[in-house]
């Protein structure tokens, strides 16, 4: 097989490295061989042997007849679907361009499934980071585009329609609120990315268009459409980089972090941390978006090295420090420096964040008793937080041995799962049954697995 394309070219296989932002050096190395060989692979100069095509498929993300089709030729691909922000290029006009890009995507219903198809892809965020990092910003975020002129008021209006949004995302879940985000951006934002603005606007107007993005990112998130939602935090981090706005880069960080967590990739949720807590430094940040990011740190660090299981007493140090100075700097309050955003940052989101790093230390009662008052300051306007952090105590008080009281909180979370519109929720409930396993014999377990299936089915 191979032997058609040699001298031919693979072009959609080069296309595949470029739609993960990786060099020729990069994609080589997590293929375990040498640039060289990359190279004559993409010119259609040598064959690849089947190890490596099933080692592509893994790295890509992608199922094997997909690599298939890159190197034997096959119909091309609408590589205008492949929407994974290109780094390479942080200037205005191409961050502005690509952003328009993506939301149409997204509204367009003949490639809406495209991308909603699209795999989390661990190996772009090395790429992302660094040039998150390190890359060099556009010079002015000003532009003279053929659009209208834009103001101030503009920018404030995103920044407002985001934090409703974001309200709604909590009450009803991401199913309600994602089409209308996602509509937001590609009829109100684009056209004002595309318009006339100063350095100042547009400044303003590349954190709020990073915000929203990141909104859209975090809804994609909620319904488990991972790869769509790697697509717009990246896409939310590249405008605030056009932006020059580490803050905003902190909420888009810390979103990518909690998805990385979810999809227990422990040591890309810590290069997230660490580029945050960067990010925190260079933005002079207010105490409590500090406290959350070093919140995210410990949690990450927990997972990575989870210490309740390998009595890496060291890191258990670590993370407790950590979690001992968020609370001491969150205690110091809000500020007049704090970005909207930092609402949610609230002493019940600390708690429930420091619960989870509590479960993994080990400290299966402290961690019942953090997402137990979590639950509390969250029924009456955060009810998709409040159901999960019932699972969060579940899951604690089964690791106490305590089944019956676990069964017992899962259970009170079963309404919520199946009335929000959020596929995370449903997936954490689900989990946790799963979780039940060596118990499935008593009566508590088989009348919950009963009635979950029955109210997730109705």
């Amino acid at each position: 097989m191979g032997g058609a394309r040699r001298g031919a070219g693979r072009p959609e296989l080069a296309r595949a490295r470029k739609r993960l932002g990786l060099s020729q050096d990069e994609v080589a190395e997590a293929l375990w061989v040498s640039p060289t060989t990359w190279g004559r692979w993409e010119r259609g100069r040598q064959e690849i042997r089947p190890v490596y095509r099933a080692r592509m498929a893994e790295v890509f993300g992608v199922d094997p007849a997909e690599v298939e089709r890159w190197i034997e030729g096959a119909e091309p691909v609408d590589t205008q679907a492949w929407l994974v922000p290109d780094f390479s290029d942080l200037s205005l006009p191409a961050t502005v361009e690509a952003a328009g890009r993506l939301w149409r995507c997204d509204v367009d219903p003949d490639r809406r499934h495209v991308l909603a198809a699209l795999p989390f892809v661990p190996a772009a965020l090395g790429s992302w980071l660094s040039a998150w990092s390190y890359g060099a910003p556009a010079a002015s975020a000003a532009h003279e585009g053929s659009g209208v002129a834009v103001g101030l008021a503009d920018v404030r209006r995103i920044v407002e329609a985001r934090q409703v949004f974001g309200q709604m995302d909590h009450q009803f879940g991401a199913g309600l609120v994602r089409p209308a985000v996602v509509d937001y951006l590609n009829t109100t934002v684009a056209p004002l990315l595309r318009g006339r603005y100063d350095d100042k606007v547009g400044a303003g107007l590349m954190s709020a268009a990073a915000e929203m993005a990141e909104m859209a990112g975090w809804t994609a998130f909620d319904l488990n459409l991972h790869g769509q939602a790697q697509h717009y935090f990246g896409q939310a981090l590249r405008l605030a980089k056009a932006g020059g706005d580490a803050l905003t880069g902190v909420l888009v960080l810390e979103s990518m972090t909690h998805q990385a967590l979810h999809l227990g990739w422990s040591a890309q949720a810590v290069w997230l941390t660490q580029a945050a807590v960067d990010a925190v430094e260079r933005a002079d940040a207010p105490p409590r978006v500090i406290a959350m990011s070093l919140v995210d740190g410990a949690w990450a660090t927990a997972l990575h090295t989870r210490p309740a299981e390998t009595g890496d007493t060291h890191s258990a140090k670590r993370i407790q420090r950590q979690l001992a100075q968020a609370e001491r700097l969150h205690a110091q309050g809000s500020t007049d420096r704090d970005p909207a955003w930092a609402t949610w940052n609230d002493e019940p989101e600390l708690i429930a964040r420091m619960g989870v790093c509590w479960e993994l230390l080990g400290e299966h009662e402290r961690a019942a008793e953090c997402a137990e008052s979590a639950v509390r300051d969250f029924a009456e306007k955060r009810p998709r937080s409040a159901q999960l952090n019932r699972i969060n105590a579940a899951e604690a008080y089964l690791s106490m041995g305590e089944v019956e009281q676990a069964v017992d909180s899962a259970r009170a979370a079963i309404p919520l799962a199946s009335s929000l519109t959020s596929v995370r929720s449903v997936e954490r409930i689900r989990t946790f049954s799963d979780r039940l396993e060596p118990y499935a014999a008593t009566i508590q377990v088989k009348e919950f697995r009963a009635h979950l299936n029955a109210e997730l089915t109705s």
